[in-house]
């Protein structure tokens, strides 16, 4: 319901702060999916926040926080 909320007016920008949180590992999966289907759709900025390592690993570009500073994921440029 959040989702639909969040896309109705169809923003340019879509922030989702753990989006799978508290679900399971099949519905987190489809949510996910969903985001990245919306992205291309919509042609939205989408910027999701996220704890899970699966999750994250669905999305084409991954930064991480280290040490309060946000890098790519993995120590890479």
């Amino acid at each position: 319901m959040a989702v639909a909320r969040a896309l109705i007016h169809h923003p340019i920008l879509l922030l989702a702060d753990e989006p799978t949180g508290n679900l399971d590992r099949h519905t987190a999966q489809a949510v996910g999916q969903l985001l990245l289907e919306l992205h291309r759709q919509e042609q939205t900025v989408l910027v999701v926040v996220t704890h899970s390592a699966e999750l994250a690993r669905g999305f084409p570009r991954q930064m991480e926080m280290a040490d309060g500073t946000l890098q790519p994921a993995g120590g890479g440029a």
